[in-house]
């Protein structure tokens, strides 16, 4: 009986640790970077790159229902994300 209770005990606490660490798992991470510009009138939201990732960078969704990953580092990128982060 006592088995069955500390099995059921271990199971359980496994279940919930597995269940939290789902919370802590990247979002949107990016493994290949678009290098071209995409004009601003297209673009309809950027969002980085969860902190986890490998590779910072940007989601840039466009009008068409695109997603591009941009680098972190491309100028109009950021002034993309930084105009977004103000409207709000």
């Amino acid at each position: 009986m006592k088995a069955t209770v500390g099995l059921l005990l271990l199971l359980l606490t496994v279940y919930c640790w597995a269940a939290g660490r789902k919370s802590v798992t990247p979002g949107e991470c990016c493994f290949h970077f678009f290098t071209g510009r995409i004009p601003v009138n297209n673009i309809v939201s950027v969002t980085k790159t969860h902190s986890d990732c490998l590779e910072k960078g940007f989601v840039v969704h466009t009008a068409k229902g695109k997603r591009f990953c941009v680098g972190h580092s491309v100028t109009w990128a950021q002034d993309a994300f930084n105009k977004e982060q103000n409207s709000d």
